[in-house]
């Protein structure tokens, strides 16, 4: 364009012939100023075009959107058409029903009466029942935990006697040999001192070496008062033919003997006196038969019985039944 411009003008001089200065400066002047306003014009034009390219752009996005919404509304349409005829059969049917439904209506609701009567008896029932469950249920747990301390204390009680005869054992130990023995059944211990070891024959008088042994079992109830202690006599079956005086027959020779073991215990003045009982068995039970000699020597004794005191358990007992 500008070149075009330039050979105007010089073609413009050639055929006029020559020009002034002045003139040519104008001409020049008018160049430079059309060559600034075709580079104006190209500008805008270029950014014309990235305008335009910019709204073609946008023309097509648009367009894209348009068609999407399009379709989605075409599917809406559908759907509600669908749904429509749906709910016009589903409203003739209702109008069905509901024309042919009163006296059934009338009829469920008797019955839903009925049963509503028959829920809040039960309701009520139930929540007796629910009440007596809770009482049973806390019952329950008070039993629980009352049994659970019971046998904590059974289980120390019987730890209690474990260590009795423990000490017993140990006190006794230089009588082993000499027709004594201890042992831990049933919840008891028993110390069972031959006569051999205590007394001479048709005697109730407690040998020196017998004494020892009953002193030594005193000196270990004498620290555990909370123990009941039975001293039963024992005799074999022989008819009792002793010149002692004052002495009937075997049960009463069994019973002054476990007496004198009762008189040597209460000669230690830590021993509770009304911890002790005496008893005679005669020869009414015996360890072995009484056809042999080994069995009457064995059963010719005195059995020291070394109880807990159940007091606190019997009570505890009695709490739960």
């Amino acid at each position: 364009m500008i070149k075009k411009i330039a050979i105007f003008f010089v073609l413009s001089a050639i055929m006029t012939g020559c020009v002034s200065k002045k003139v040519f400066n104008d001409l020049e002047n008018k160049y430079a100023d059309l060559k600034k306003e075709v580079r104006k014009v190209s500008d805008e034009n270029e950014e014309l075009m990235k305008a335009k390219n910019t709204l073609e752009l946008d023309k097509s996005n648009l367009q894209k959107e348009y068609d999407q919404l399009k379709a989605e509304r075409d599917k809406l349409q559908a759907d509600y058409t669908a749904v429509n005829n749906n709910l016009k059969t589903l409203q003739s049917s209702y109008n069905a029903l509901e024309k042919n439904s009163d006296e059934a209506l009338q009829s469920n609701m008797n019955k839903n009466r009925e049963l509503l009567a028959k829920l809040e008896a039960k309701e009520k029932a139930l929540a007796a029942e629910q009440g007596r469950l809770n009482k049973l249920k806390a019952d329950f747990e008070e039993r629980s935990k009352r049994v659970a301390e019971l046998e904590a204390m059974m289980s120390s009680k019987e730890n209690a006697m474990k260590k009795l005869k423990e000490t017993l054992s140990k006190a006794l130990n230089g009588f082993e040999g000499k027709g004594l023995t201890v042992q831990q059944k049933d919840g008891k211990v028993y110390v069972s001192m031959e006569n051999k070891l205590l007394f001479n024959s048709g005697s109730y008088a407690v040998s020196l070496e017998g004494k020892k042994a009953v002193v030594e079992v005193g000196k270990v109830l004498a620290v555990n008062p909370e123990i009941s202690v039975l001293i039963e006599g024992h005799t074999d079956n022989d008819k009792f033919t002793g010149t002692v005086g004052g002495v009937e027959n075997n049960w009463d020779l069994s019973t002054k003997r476990a007496t004198a073991i009762v008189n040597i215990f209460g000669e230690n003045k830590s021993i509770n006196k009304q911890n002790l009982t005496a008893a005679g068995r005669g020869e009414f039970a015996p360890l072995m038969s009484n056809e042999t000699t080994e069995g009457k020597a064995k059963n010719r004794r005195i059995e020291i019985i070394l109880t807990p005191k159940l007091d606190e358990i019997s009570k505890m007992l009695n709490e739960i039944d």
